[in-house]
């Protein structure tokens, strides 16, 4: 059912971890294959990370089949699911019998419960994020326009950008998921500046809108002890709740920022001085 699982990990297993370490232990990889449902897992906050490509037929959403004690259930039985469409063209979700014509984009939050999900659309390319929930809150559909985005940053400090918050609960009401897309301006290559640090969630950045011959380096672990991955359009890192997570591109590009943990606060953060990086 999952192409990889990914386990917790300690910052000093960062002392001496080889480059394919790091990329082994924390780079998402192969999500989106025409015609199939891809899944990964993640033991941080329990993460379900995957992609759909459908190519002809609906792609159903997969029942679990492992552990074997979940075998035959609904993949959202207790999880809660966002879904964001990168594709160029548009893509439709049915869920539970009501269906979502998502365009470039666009997101959709669906449910704990939900039992029938299926992904539709050539040219579409979903991206998604599924974390444990404790209730269930109303589907719903976000667009960039539903959103009151943040501008950050500056043309002359190359970090120039929009931020779209698509699932946090000043918007769409989640049990714990945060979701939201930064779009980096033309000319501006960091993110996530100045960095942080947020000890009690962890998070997944999906970078995308990358061209081929183009990559992103990702900046990751304690402050005083950086390492860094070499990122590909449409790869994910997961970066555990002990670690800065930013990033430098060969050129602008976009990513989606996903989180889970302790609080929805999206301001619950420590602020690194970038003179305190190492």
């Amino acid at each position: 059912m999952y192409q990889k699982t990914f386990y917790g990990t300690h910052p000093d297993m960062m002392a001496g971890a080889s480059n394919q370490d790091l990329r082994d232990r924390h780079l998402v990889t192969g999500l989106f294959r025409d015609g199939q449902v891809v899944l990964t897992y993640s033991h941080g906050e329990r993460f379900i990370i995957g992609g759909a490509v459908p190519t002809g037929s609906p792609l159903p959403l997969p029942v679990q089949t492992e552990p074997e004690s979940s075998a035959g259930h609904p993949l959202l039985e207790r999880r809660e699911l966002g879904v964001v469409n990168i594709g160029a063209g548009e893509g439709t979700i049915t869920v539970d019998g009501h269906s979502f014509v998502l365009a470039r984009h666009e997101a959709l939050y669906v449910p704990m419960g939900s039992r029938d999900v299926t992904f539709a659309g050539m040219g579409a390319r979903f991206y998604l994020l599924s974390v444990p929930a404790h209730a269930a809150f109303p589907l719903r559909k976000v667009t960039l326009g539903d959103t009151d985005p943040m501008r950050r940053g500056s043309a002359d400090t190359s970090n120039d950008r929009m931020i779209y918050q698509l699932v946090l609960p000043h918007l769409c009401t989640s049990a714990s998921l945060c979701l939201g897309l930064t779009q980096l301006k033309p000319g501006s290559v960091w993110n996530t500046m100045p960095p942080h640090v947020h000890e009690r969630r962890s998070e997944i950045y999906l970078y995308c809108d990358l061209p081929a011959d183009n990559r992103v380096f990702h900046y990751m672990g304690q402050p005083d002890a950086l390492r860094h991955i070499v990122v590909r359009d449409e790869e994910a890192v997961i970066s555990p709740p002990w670690s800065v997570h930013m990033g430098a591109g060969t050129s602008n590009y976009t990513f989606i920022w996903a989180m889970a943990g302790e609080n929805q606060d999206y301001n619950d953060m420590d602020v690194c001085d970038i003179c305190q990086l190492r």
